[in-house]
């Protein structure tokens, strides 16, 4: 009997232990949050072609992050406020897309944003987003808010200094951009929530059109991603929608400029793009899925009529394609961030969203112990 009742606690202590060590594992895996709130008022549209011109860039140097020698998940959920086109009752404010690590989505989200003139409650939002995104509960995970505008930062009921402070209790920095002269922004209490939540405050020319920059390395990167687009096998119910879905967000880049379609290669190399829900090589990579649990219906067209140990060595001969390409990408990607980064200094650095955003994470990255590299 004594016996038994051994075996039994220590079955308990050992079950606790895994569990334990499960647990620790997951929330030992580094994220990044990023909640971007932009005034899509109707004098905004330079912000938002900003937004969607620069997302890649933002998105490239969140992948050269690392804690513990380990790459950090990143979510980005995205907020708008000032716009008539949403109920006075809502306040002008809308849940865009909540925190995701799907980049087509957040892509998608931006393009589909359109101006119209409203009040803009800076306060009412800041509340919203730190209230109803669902924010990460380890506190050395790097959670910020960036909210861009243009207006009195204390517009509305709904102050601001509340909901800094709510962001600030829950470890949440709250940066400020300011679309107009640094002074304008200062005056008008944008610095001042910054500072009330630990942020920075920096003020960008929405108006600016980012100086393209085309580099020795763009026209073979772009013609690798050419190439890694033919190894995305769309499986299952979602699969073809979401395949026309990267489509249309490759094609979004191409027409802003062919640099950020280049930056969108770039990201689509990075571990940052993943698309286990709808890609069959990403599922198996994760493990999401099983080759041999598939129906027929589910597959690619061109795997129905395989054996399974066909299906089994197809995927296997697309992974290690995908893993070819993307290394050649990412190997001249090294050599391009060294151009850009050159013609940048000589140019002067622009007063851009990208700027504002990339230098407020970094700073904010490093107090955490994240590197950048």
């Amino acid at each position: 009997m004594k016996k038994k009742i051994s075996v039994i606690v220590l079955s308990f202590l050992l079950a606790g232990t895994v569990s334990a060590y499960s647990n620790r594992s997951r929330v030992m895996v580094p994220k990044i949050q990023l909640a971007i709130l932009l005034d899509t008022s109707s004098s905004m549209d330079g912000l938002i072609n900003q937004a969607k011109s620069q997302l890649w860039k933002i998105v490239n140097e969140m992948a050269l992050a690392k804690k513990g020698g380990l790459r950090p998940e990143l979510e980005v959920a995205i907020y708008e406020y000032g716009n008539n086109n949403i109920p006075a009752g809502e306040g002008y404010i809308r849940m865009v897309l909540p925190f995701t690590g799907d980049l087509d989505s957040i892509s998608s989200a931006l393009f589909n944003l359109t101006t119209n003139g409203g009040d803009e409650y800076c306060g009412l939002v800041i509340g919203s987003a730190v209230r109803n995104l669902t924010w990460d509960g380890y506190e050395d995970n790097l959670k910020i808010i960036f909210i861009a505008g243009n207006e009195p930062f204390n517009q509305g009921e709904a102050g601001y200094v509340n909901a800094v402070k709510q962001a600030v209790s829950r470890g949440i920095i709250v940066n400020t951009i300011y679309c107009g002269d640094r002074r304008t922004g200062i005056n008008t209490f944008w610095k001042h929530g910054a500072d009330l939540a630990g942020g920075r405050y920096m003020n960008i020319d929405q108006d600016i059109i980012p100086v393209t920059i085309m580099a020795p390395q763009d026209a073979e990167i772009a013609r690798l991603g050419h190439e890694l687009n033919k190894t995305y096998l769309a499986y299952g119910k979602s699969g073809a929608a979401k395949r026309k879905e990267q489509e249309k967000q490759d094609s979004n880049a191409m027409a802003m400029s062919e640099e950020v379609a280049v930056e969108r290669s770039v990201s689509k190399a990075s571990g940052h793009y993943s698309n286990s829900g709808w890609d069959l090589v990403d599922a198996v990579s994760d493990g999401a899925v099983k080759i041999g649990e598939l129906e027929d219906e589910e597959l690619p067209g061109e795997m129905k009529k395989m054996s399974k140990a066909e299906r089994e060595k197809y995927i296997k001969d697309m992974t290690r394609k995908r893993e070819e390409i993307k290394e050649k990408i990412n190997r001249l990607n090294v050599e391009r961030r060294v151009y850009v980064e050159k013609k940048i200094k000589e140019a002067g650095s622009e007063n851009t969203l990208d700027a504002a955003v990339i230098g407020a994470v970094r700073e904010s990255a490093k107090k955490k112990g994240f590197t950048f590299k």
